[in-house]
């Protein structure tokens, strides 16, 4: 059953530090879009742990959505409903109009920048005045010293494929203004990373 579900060293060692972010930041009920699911295993863990949210995990790629769709059968959990796939950096064809909270973990730095302005044009359009966009990754920030391991994560990044690389927080809080949501919390996280916290005004 679980030999198309795919998995990460790097989901069991973050999931619980994400989780604690999310939980007292996401909505009592309603539909959580996930986009950029990936394997899966954030969806599982996180509907398990939120039973009264309804969790929408999405990704562009077929290969994930086998997995996400194993992991989901394995789990058995009525909130988890099945992947679609969605490419972010196409908003006016996501198969979601309506959201009460955006999770994304890991994409920003890991696809082509159209993908993230694609998401703030999508996160402006579907999420409700004060709906929540999550973003989970690695930034590059002003008058913070990068981490050397971040550094060279991002040269690793953009050696395997140009369009990827850390992106600059400035950027991307200027570019989800222009859409409609404010960056209302920065937290640290543990390997250099940060949870985002931004809200639809």
């Amino acid at each position: 059953m679980l030999t198309a579900a795919r998995m990460s060293p790097a989901t069991a060692r973050n999931r619980d530090p994400i989780l604690d972010v999310l939980r007292p930041r996401l909505p009592k009920t309603g539909l959580v879009l996930e986009i950029a699911a990936g394997a899966g295993e954030h969806a599982v863990y996180n509907a398990a742990a939120l039973p009264d949210l309804r969790w929408q995990p999405t990704d562009p790629s077929p290969e994930a959505l086998v997995s996400i769709a194993a992991w989901r059968e394995h789990a058995g959990l009525p909130n988890l409903l099945p992947p679609l796939p969605l490419d972010a950096s196409r908003p006016d064809g996501w198969p979601v109009d309506r959201a009460d909270a955006i999770v994304v973990i890991n994409m920003v730095h890991i696809s082509p920048w159209t993908a993230t302005q694609g998401l703030m044009r999508g996160a402006g359009r579907v999420l409700p005045a004060g709906g929540v966009l999550f973003l989970y990754g690695p930034y590059i920030e002003s008058g913070v010293e990068t981490a050397a391991s971040n550094l060279a994560f991002d040269l690793d990044l953009r050696t395997r494929n140009p369009v990827w690389g850390i992106r600059h927080l400035d950027e991307v809080k200027a570019l989800a203004g222009e859409c409609g949501l404010e960056l209302s919390e920065r937290i640290a996280m543990p390997a250099n990373n940060l949870s985002l916290i931004f809200r639809k005004t």
